[in-house]
């Protein structure tokens, strides 16, 4: 399996009102090896960072690409699942029963819910919302959607196992195509090894390796 290492922070040195200082995540090492397997078109050039200090799980997503797909006709769990976004899996083990998705638009919107095999998704349930907080921005090159996950909810879901977190990244990336209706190229970190797209299977997963603890 594919590994990413998450780099352990200093707490103390967290800003009170944002997710984490842009000074912090220069300490982040810088995730870019993603694809789509399906499609022969280059992407977009894609940096995920993740960072940790004991007590939350920091991500940033930052994809460079100015062309968005935003569907707001309401804040549907559809409306976000037809809109260019980022995508955040995570899992116990392979057997993945169950998974727990979190989908996050470029309006931070959040599709948050539990998964089980051959994409049985509970809807209903819900991250607590203390234990996660998602923020998405935009300059002249990119937009950037990063978030904070308690490492408590996290633990309570048994997904922390020996400092590792076993996880799926991916993006969504819609376009408009002949027909005048909007086409998705599915990007993953991961190569699940599937005739179509498909995250929603084990071999899209890797491995978070979190520093340990001093």
């Amino acid at each position: 399996m594919k590994e990413y290492k998450v780099v352990l922070i200093d707490k103390n040195q967290k800003s009170s009102n944002e997710i984490l200082d842009s000074v912090l995540w220069e300490k982040a090492n810088c995730l870019t090896d993603f694809s789509s397997p399906w499609k022969n078109d280059p992407v977009s050039k894609i940096e995920f960072r993740a960072l940790w200090d004991l007590e939350n799980f920091y991500f940033n997503f930052r994809v460079f690409d100015t062309d968005i797909y935003i569907d707001q006709k309401d804040h549907s769990f559809d409306s976000i699942g037809n809109s260019d976004r980022v995508e955040l899996f995570f899992r116990a083990n392979d057997s993945l029963n169950p998974y727990y998705c979190l989908e996050m638009d470029t309006a931070a919107r959040l599709m948050d819910f539990e998964a089980r095999p051959n994409k049985d998704f509970d809807f209903d349930w819900k991250w607590p919302k203390k234990d996660i907080d998602v923020k998405a921005s935009k300059d002249e090159t990119s937009f950037i959607v990063e978030g904070r996950i308690s490492i408590q909810s996290l633990e309570n879901l048994n997904l922390i196992l020996n400092n590792t977190i076993e996880a799926g990244v991916f993006r969504a990336k819609f376009s408009l195509a002949e027909n005048l209706q909007y086409d998705a190229t599915w990007i993953s970190w991961v190569n699940p090894n599937t005739e179509t797209p498909n995250f929603h299977i084990a071999s899209s997963f890797g491995k978070f390796i979190l520093s340990p603890r001093i």
